[in-house]
């Protein structure tokens, strides 16, 4: 059974931030950096969480992220604007992206802000709820190398290319829908393949194209609801890669395979709406609750597994875990060990 150690977010939050300062990032930069990490653990989305701060860090020292970007904002329309992300981290390109897109709305009503020249963003829930916590309809979208499964084809053309909309609601945390349009995401294969657990038989194939459950064997991702997730991944792809500039497919570099200091030039897209411009925002936010509340008392087929709102298990896990702590395995705490003892930088578990 895996070794597990509990650590406070607000202390993981802290320590990702100062080691990724200590290594040259700008403070802006390592607090989204940090923030975007701890945030996603914090909801269990264990695969875009804490586990990829070393991966970012190599990155860093490598030279594929830029320490200290220069961005460039050009409002190219009233509702609309382009984001040169510098190739910072991907965090931090996309939370100053998504900032601009609600100072449009602010103004316009609606704003819409491509960004170019980025990277790996991790999990699209962070950028969109950004919007939400301030009032707006949220929206975030990026494309990744090629790892979903054609439908239809022999090999993987479109990345995992997620979708996201967060929405205020009166009462609790906002709405969240973040989903990839395959099935689960690379990041959750090598999950699998670090605990050397099989995965579900259609989460992925061979290079042959065939299901498998050996995490080792998977080459692909499989699209989610076969050619619907294949299109809506192309949806995305025209988004995050045409109205961006960036490339698209095959031509995108590796997040994993390719040299570690070659930059990625990967696209994002984000939405903010006001709700005002459409309705009273307060009856809106209402009704929205209303709406939650009625699907999760709808009849459930097995009694011990209610029927859920997106973003439902991630709100569980979040009141969780700001109990018990964020559980990091023994192979990534023995790394931020490392980082520790070298950067002479705190790091804590939790004590029972």
């Amino acid at each position: 059974m895996s070794q597990f150690y509990y650590i406070q977010s607000d202390h993981l939050y802290q320590f990702a931030k100062s080691v990724t300062e200590a290594l040259g990032a700008r403070s802006d930069v390592a607090h989204h950096v940090a923030e975007g990490l701890v945030q996603t653990s914090l909801r269990g989305v264990d695969s875009h969480g804490i586990r990829l701060l070393p991966h970012y860090l190599q990155a860093l020292k490598n030279g594929r992220l830029n320490s200290h970007p220069h961005y460039r904002f050009e409002r190219t329309a009233p509702a609309v604007g382009r984001l040169d992300g510098d190739h910072t981290f991907g965090h931090a390109a996309g939370s100053e992206g998504i900032k601009h897109a609600v100072n449009l709305a602010k103004e316009a009503g609606m704003g819409a802000v491509a960004v170019y020249n980025s990277s790996h963003f991790g999990a699209a829930a962070y950028y969109a709820l950004q919007a939400a916590k301030q009032g707006f309809i949220g929206f975030a979208f990026t494309h990744a190398d090629s790892l979903m499964h054609s439908f239809g084809g022999q090999r993987a053309y479109f990345g995992s290319n997620p979708i996201c909309m967060t929405v205020p609601c009166q009462d609790e945390e906002p709405f969240c829908l973040d989903m990839a349009t395959s099935r689960v995401s690379w990041n959750k294969i090598l999950q699998y393949r670090e605990k050397d657990q099989p995965v579900p038989t259609d989460w992925g194939v061979d290079s042959q194209g065939n299901e498998t459950q050996n995490p080792y064997d998977v080459s692909y991702l499989q699209p989610s609801g076969e050619y619907k997730g294949f299109g809506l991944a192309m949806m995305v792809e025209i988004l995050c890669a045409l109205l961006t500039g960036m490339p698209f497919g095959h031509h995108i570099s590796r997040m994993y395979a390719d040299p570690i200091h070659k930059k990625r030039y990967l696209g994002h897209f984000f939405m903010a709406f006001r709700i005002d411009g459409f309705v009273d925002a307060h009856a809106f936010k209402t009704r929205l609750k209303q709406l939650m509340t009625e699907v999760r008392q709808e009849p459930a087929a097995d009694p011990n597994q209610p029927v859920m709102v997106p973003g439902d298990p991630e709100k569980h896990t979040a009141a969780e875990r700001s109990r018990t702590g964020i559980p990091i395995p023994k192979p990534l705490w023995d790394q931020f060990q490392k980082y520790s003892q070298q950067l002479n930088i705190p790091l804590k578990k939790k004590e029972n």
